[in-house]
């Protein structure tokens, strides 16, 4: 599975966790597994542990963004760009091996994909001033 899917699986996984309480998150972290059907070992480890590790950091990630986001904080945001954002800032400054470049470039890229009309603009604007 290349690097962009991944992270495209990751996206989707944090996602959930805006709408699922806690204790039903594992029950949905199983089923969306399961419903991708034949996966590598190796991606599905990569997959979890990247979720659980930005979902321990959400509330600095969230901190850090609220710090940037002149005019906005988190809880205005629209979940699909507030989960692009925390998965960009994630990698920013905690993923050494993706490069800052990489991260902004990726996040944009999926809010064109499953953001907005003006995500992209706003997710780049947002991640701009955080670096």
């Amino acid at each position: 599975m290349s690097r962009r899917e991944l992270r495209e699986h990751i996206f989707k996984l944090l996602f959930f966790v805006e709408f699922h309480p806690g204790e039903e998150l594992p029950e949905q972290l199983k089923l969306y597994f399961d419903s991708l059907g034949e996966l590598d070992e190796k991606d599905y480890t990569y997959i979890r542990e990247k979720f659980r590790q930005i979902k321990e950091k959400l509330p600095q990630i969230n901190a850090e963004l609220d710090a940037v986001a002149k005019g906005w904080k988190t809880k205005r945001m629209g979940k699909v760009d507030l989960t692009i954002l925390r998965l960009a800032a994630y990698e920013i400054r905690f993923d050494e091996d993706i490069p800052t470049s990489v991260a902004i470039n990726e996040a944009v890229e999926l809010g064109k994909s499953f953001g907005g009309e003006d995500s992209s603009a706003f997710i780049n604007g947002i991640l701009a001033r955080m670096v």
